[in-house]
């Protein structure tokens, strides 16, 4: 049977997904900060984020990085978080305020659809992890573009290739067997969608950016045990939800059994550390 790809019930889903797992990705926040805290920085580095300065964080999530953007920006500067799910920015903005940074503001919208933002109205522009699961890439790149003055860049955070982050790319695989579900085609969202070699370049290219740089930051996830790394995906991971919706709870629960067995070999004396790596891929408008 072929599946046909909808991206509006798939953005649908994602919405829904993402509105369930919020209150778990805002609890995890402190071991997330930890596994992309480098490739936090080195997004942040790579957009050039300075005092006074308008920033747009899209697909912000519960907005680790963007109180970490609206520090560099000072008090003087602005940042907009920009999300789907209007849930997870309610976290995003709890946690500006607990920061104490009053210069956050928070809007639900569609990283796709971003024309209600004045053209040319900031000054950079940065997304963690959250580009790779557009369906329409080059829609969400083309409206940060639009977004930016002359000059400004934009930095995403994106996964590189399925042999260097074991941590998610086995979860994946064997919901996927499991599941029965096709490989994504070309072009289809996922976590390694920007991964492959050139694939990020060419996407910021055809989107008008130019002064295209990538970066590979070593990002393993460290927790204590395999069964950690388990507990922190399956309760915050959106996209593996989705992944196992079409299977009964006994497939979901032999699902993340074997999940568990096969993440053990990552486990040493000093702890879990989960294979990872990120690409840091900014361009400049």
């Amino acid at each position: 049977m072929t599946v046909t790809f909808d991206p509006k019930v798939y953005k649908q889903t994602t919405r829904a997904q993402w509105e369930d797992a919020a209150e778990a990705w805002h609890r995890w926040g402190p071991t997330i900060e930890d596994w992309l805290g480098d490739a936090t920085a080195a997004m942040l580095d790579a957009a050039g984020i300075g005092a006074g300065d308008r920033v747009l964080d899209v697909a912000a999530g519960a907005g680790g990085q963007t109180v970490a953007a609206a520090r560099l920006a000072g008090p003087s500067g602005h940042v907009l978080a920009t999300d789907i799910s209007p849930a997870i920015l309610g976290y995003a903005a709890r946690l500006a305020a607990e920061a104490g940074v009053s210069t956050v503001d928070t809007l639900e919208a569609d990283g796709e659809d971003l024309s209600g933002l004045d053209e040319g109205s900031f000054d950079a522009a940065i997304s963690r992890v959250g580009l790779i699961y557009f369906p329409d890439q080059q829609a969400a790149l083309g409206g940060i573009h639009r977004a930016l003055r002359p000059g400004g860049r934009f930095s995403a955070v994106v996964y590189s290739t399925p042999d260097r982050n074991g941590f998610f790319s086995i979860p994946v695989g064997i919901i996927r067997r499991r599941a029965e579900l096709p490989p994504p085609a070309p072009g289809q969202p996922g976590p390694f969608s920007l991964g492959g070699p050139g694939v990020a370049e060419q996407a910021f290219t055809t989107a008008g950016f130019h002064d295209i740089t990538v970066d590979v930051v070593p990002s393993p996830v460290r927790l204590p045990t395999a069964a950690d790394c388990v507990r922190f995906e399956r309760e915050s991971f959106g996209a593996l939800h989705q992944m196992l919706s079409s299977l009964d709870e006994a497939g979901r629960a032999a699902a993340w059994q074997e999940i568990t067995d096969q993440l053990t070999q990552f486990e040493a004396p000093t702890g879990f550390a989960g294979p990872c790596e990120m690409l840091v891929v900014t361009g400049t408008r």
